[in-house]
């Protein structure tokens, strides 16, 4: 699915790949999936709908790991380390706590963002558990890794698992970079999930000439492959590049390709609003013949 996106690191977010769910039902949680081998074109649009909204968890988290390790490479000043994590608290408000250790400008270290019990955060989305990053090195400096793991952590009513791994590969002052999800999974209460992995790169289109992170704008290109616990398997491509601003928190261009055993789909996520900042992919498939509306948590 979406190959993610970061708020500037912000991404940051996964926005995926991005901001993560109100995913879009009980309906769509207890539907039935086919066997892999017997998804009908309907069948194949229904599952590529709950990839999406996988794709988007993973999305969401990245953009929150990327946005703290972006404020804690900017915390060094004329009154030393001090990082206030001002543009994370504008997506999770003030219910998370944030620790870093060791606390000073030192590396290794870690980034530990504790939802507790859980809270509603200021973007709407309920958090609970920790997410927890480690960087090597301040996430600029190129051959810098920021690994992201999770402590019981959900993401509205979805248990997101796996560890997620942003390499730097700046080059001539371009921010870039490549993004892993490893041992993926997302599942509800009721045990419907998916297991999921991804890998692309993230490259700075714009914003770079700032300090300022909420004017990034980045492309995505990748593959990621999801697979649903009733067996189906799918695989997502980007057909043309992803693009996320890191003020939005969804992609706002790019299309996708999806491949669900004989049956393609196309996932396009400028319209169809011609690149406004919503939360709507349009899916098609039959070449074009067949379409539905998509909403992203």
């Amino acid at each position: 699915m979406k190959t993610i996106f970061l708020n500037r690191f912000p991404i940051a977010a996964l926005a995926v790949l991005f901001s993560v769910f109100v995913f879009t039902s009980c309906q769509k949680e207890n539907s039935t999936a086919a066997p892999a081998d017997e998804l009908t074109a309907e069948q194949a649009a229904d599952l590529t709908d709950e990839s999406t909204q996988a794709d988007a968890s993973f999305g969401d988290v990245e953009d929150i790991s990327l946005t703290a390790a972006e404020e804690d490479g900017n915390a060094m000043g004329g009154r030393g380390y001090n990082p206030t994590f001002a543009e994370l608290r504008l997506r999770i408000g003030v219910c998370a706590s944030i620790t870093v250790s060791p606390n000073d400008s030192t590396y290794p270290k870690t980034i530990t963002i504790d939802f507790g019990n859980g809270c509603i955060c200021a973007d709407g989305k309920f958090r609970k558990g920790a997410i927890i990053i480690h960087l090597t090195a301040p996430v600029r400096r190129s051959g810098s890794v920021v690994t992201v793991t999770f402590r019981d952590f959900y993401l509205n009513r979805a248990h997101i698992e796996g560890t997620k791994i942003l390499t730097n590969l700046n080059a001539g002052g371009n921010i870039k970079y490549t993004v892993q999800v490893v041992n993926g999974a997302v599942t509800f209460p009721n045990g419907r999930g998916w297991q999921y992995d991804e890998q692309k790169t993230v490259t700075q289109i714009d914003g770079g000439a700032t300090p300022f992170v909420r004017d990034d704008v980045y492309k995505v290109e990748g593959r990621s492959r999801t697979q649903l616990n009733g067996g189906a398997t799918l695989v997502l491509n980007t057909e043309t590049p992803l693009v996320k601003r890191v003020v939005c928190p969804w992609f706002s261009n790019g299309i996708l390709k999806i491949n669900a055993n004989s049956h393609v789909l196309f996932a396009n996520y400028g319209a169809p609003n011609n690149g406004d900042c919503d939360n709507k992919v349009l899916l098609t498939w039959n070449n074009g013949a067949n379409q539905r509306l998509i909403s992203l948590p």
